[in-house]
Formats: structure tokens, sequence, C-alpha cells
């Protein structure tokens, strides 16, 4: 019971703290400005001391976040100056896409191409993942462009000092035959991410076709690459503190407070765009599968309460797979696709990226036709299988997208001071997702029953959490 509260605690005290910091700047009319931003201070202390008995990088963002606004209200001229500082972060972040990316997807296709062991329930599997993400990204996409939420942010100040390309227009040839690469050292070069994207996926298709003597051989080296890079990502995500923090001082000191209402506001359209695709997307697919929604949400509110505190879908995987288990899934299945999900069903970060590449060309003043946005949060679809492991390994992506569609790189800055707390959310709805997905192919395939008796040993607890989710 403590370890639930606690996972609820960091957002309580986040909005705890910026109500008193509202108070206090509400009040500075009232009382002397020294007095008022004392009270901002003694506030921002409060949040720091608590990053201090947490210790976790995720905390020391939140707390950046708030030092960065306060810092960059109180000493604009100042603040200014901190701009290399998260210029440097997303530096080193885009250092990261172009080998992760070739390790994830070029191991992902070879090492599962094993066509007779995937069958006719890895088709039906890549189906239903293809088409939910697909309706996760329209419900983004959506809700982004209904919200505006990064519409209205004054960037000419910041956009002055970046070299700003525009969008242009193009016809579909030209965008169809800049998809394919050229030279693949130009195009890691240039951060032409979807054109790794294809070279690493014909690159897999062919690695799974030659013998298994170099195969392995390739395989175990980009694994290692692979792995390296998601430690490389680790050793990077703790300069994000100072990152957030000198990113939100500097746009305030430009900006003013008021881009903080479009933070909140990208924050609930999210929450809402989220809500919104597990009531009228997988409940709706739940219910024509005939699952039983008492008993799956009782079997996986463990697993979903990880992944919400640990931001992680990998981190619930194993007790995401006994739960089903423990419901009476067949372990061959779970085994298969619930893996096979972890990269290509990522319902809850595919709703993200589409809102946030949206929300970073609002932000920048930068007209997108629907066309443009589509090519976009496709490209951001195809580049996100595999990174369900690394927690916020979303902003990777997102970074080397927008930046091949000539779009800047600071809204990103400004979106990862509230990423911990979207984070939860769209890492919550993965593990969701893909639960659904694996009950989802066991009916497919005829070998889950609901109406049969659940196994013995697991019978008691799951119908008990049941009682619990009821009442």
């Amino acid at each position: 019971m403590q370890k639930k509260l606690s996972s609820f605690s960091l957002p309580i005290i986040s909005l705890a703290i910026t109500s008193m910091l509202a108070i206090a700047m509400t009040v500075t009319s009232i009382v002397p400005e020294m007095v008022a931003a004392i009270m901002r201070w003694v506030a921002i202390a409060t949040l720091f001391w608590y990053g201090t008995q947490k210790k976790s990088l995720t905390t020391w963002i939140v707390v950046s976040m708030f030092v960065g606004a306060q810092f960059g209200h109180d000493f604009p001229d100042q603040a200014a100056n901190l701009k290399i500082v998260s210029d440097i972060f997303i530096k080193l972040i885009k250092t990261i896409i172009a080998p992760l990316l070739i390790g994830t997807l070029v191991v992902g296709i070879a090492g599962h191409s094993d066509t007779k062991q995937v069958g006719r329930m890895g088709v039906k599997a890549l189906v239903y993942f293809e088409v939910v993400t697909t309706l996760a990204l329209f419900v983004g996409l959506a809700a982004i462009n209904l919200s505006k939420a990064g519409v209205g942010i004054d960037s000419s100040m910041v956009q002055s000092e970046e070299s700003l390309g525009a969008v242009s227009h193009q016809s579909w040839q030209q965008i169809v035959l800049h998809i394919f690469p050229q030279n693949i050292a130009k195009s890691i070069a240039d951060g032409e991410v979807l054109q790794i994207v294809v070279f690493s996926v014909i690159f897999g298709i062919a690695l799974s076709m030659v013998e298994n003597k170099y195969k392995r051989t390739m395989l175990s080296a980009l694994e290692s690459l692979s792995e390296v890079m998601f430690k490389f990502t680790n050793v990077v995500m703790y300069m994000a503190p100072l990152a957030v923090g000198a990113a939100i001082a500097y746009t305030l000191s430009k900006m003013g407070l008021g881009v903080l209402v479009n933070l909140l506001k990208l924050l609930a359209t999210l929450y809402g765009a989220l809500f919104f695709f597990l009531l009228l997307v997988l409940l709706p697919i739940a219910l024509a599968f005939k699952v039983p929604v008492k008993r799956f949400v009782a079997a996986i509110a463990e697993p979903v309460s990880l992944a919400f505190a640990t931001t992680s879908s990998e981190a619930a995987l194993p007790k995401a797979m006994k739960a089903l288990e423990n419901m009476g899934v067949p372990r061959k299945i779970v085994a298969f696709v619930m893996p096979t999900g972890y990269s290509f069903n990522l319902d809850g970060t595919t709703l993200y990226l589409a809102l946030a590449s949206v929300f970073v060309a609002q932000a920048a003043g930068v007209e997108m036709s629907w066309e443009q946005q589509l090519l976009m949060v496709f490209t951001l679809m195809l580049t996100s299988k595999g990174v369900a492991g690394v927690p916020r390994a979303s902003l990777v992506i997102l970074s080397g997208t927008v930046a091949s569609f000539n779009l800047p790189a600071w809204p990103i800055a400004i979106i990862l001071g509230i990423d911990a707390l979207m984070d939860m959310a769209r890492t919550s709805v993965n593990v969701i997702g893909n639960c659904l997905a694996t009950v989802v192919v066991a009916r497919w395939e005829g070998e889950y029953d609901p109406d049969a008796p659940l196994p013995e040993q697991h019978h008691h607890e799951i119908e008990e959490r049941t009682e619990e989710v009821v009442h």
C-alpha cells in the first residue's frame, strides 16, 4: 500500500507547489515584491528538499522545472544566458538516434524472422497492432488539433536566434523519393530518421536471409550496440534536470509565464486523449472479442500500477505475463504476443508522439497540412518500435523526427519539464494495450474461453481483485 501511495506523491506535490507559486505571484500587488519573491523561493526550497529525500531523476526533473521557472521570472537577464545548457543536452540526445534505431530495428526484424514459428498467430497479432496504433495516432492528432495547446506561445524572440526552416510544400513524388536513402552515412549525418528506418528494415530483412553463422555474429554486435545506446541514453538523461531548468528559465525570460499555461494545456490534452482512447477504442475492442472486462482489469491492476510508477513498460512485463497466464491465457500465446507487442503495439507512446510533434510545430508557429502531419507521425510510429523499455526514450525519437522536418528543438526541452507526468500515463496505456492485445489474439485463435474456470491456484486471487474493482 505504501508503494502505491508513493507513486502518486510526485504529481500531487507538484500540483501543490504550483498552487503555492500561483498564489504567491497573485498577491504580488498586495504585498511588496521582495516579500512575494521570498514566498515563491520558500515554495521552491520545499520542493528542493523533497527532491533531496527522493533522489530520483524524475523528481529532480520536476524540481528543476520549478527552479528554472522561478529563476527565469526573477532574473530574466541572467536566464537568457542558460540556453547553451539545454542546447548541449539536445545535441547529445541527437547523437543517440541513428545507432539506437539501427540496432533495435535490425535486431527486431532479423531476430524474429522465423515465419514458420510466427505463422498465423503472428500475422493476426501484427494486423491488430498496426490497426490499433493507427487509431491511437489519429486520436492524438485530433486531440492536439482541437486543443491547440501549442498555439499562442510568443516564440519570436527564440526563433530570431535559431535558423528555422519552414515546412515547404512537397509533391507526393518528392515525399516518397525522400523516404529512401541514397547514402546511409549522409542520412545519419543529416538526421534523416525515416531514411535510417528504411535502411534498417531492408538490412534486417537481408540479415534474416543469410546463414546462421553470419547472422549470429551480426545480431550479437547489433544487440550489443543497442544495449550500449540504451545505457548511453541513461547517462545523458542525468543531465536532464539541468537542461530542463535552463530551458524553462530561458523560455520564461523571453516569453513570460504564459508558456506554463500551454504546458498544462498539453498535459490535460494528453490525459484526455488517453482516456478517450481507453474508453472508445480499447473498451469496444474488449467487448467485441468478449473479453471479461472486470476480470481483465483486476488481473492487470498490479502491472499497470508498476508501469505508472516506473515509467517503463518492460519493468511491468514479467508481472503482466504472469497475470495473463493466471487469467487463463495460454503461455505460448502470452510468450509470443506480449514481447512482440512491446515493439509494435505502443498505443500510449504513439498517441503521445502525435500530440507532441504537432505541439512543437504549433509552438514554433509553423503551419502544417494534414498530409505533413500524417507523414511526421507515421515516421514517429515507425521509429518508436522497440524502445518501450527505456524511460522517456520517446524524447530521443521525437528530437530526431522534428529535426528532419526542419522544426526547432527548443519546444522539446520545454515539454521535458512535464514529460515525467506524461510518461506515467502513456506507459500505463502501453501496458494495458499489450495485455488486451494478448487476450484478443488468444480469443481470435480460439484458445481462451472467458467462461472457463480459472486455474485453481489463481482463482481466489483473481476473484478477490475483481471484488476490489467492482467496489
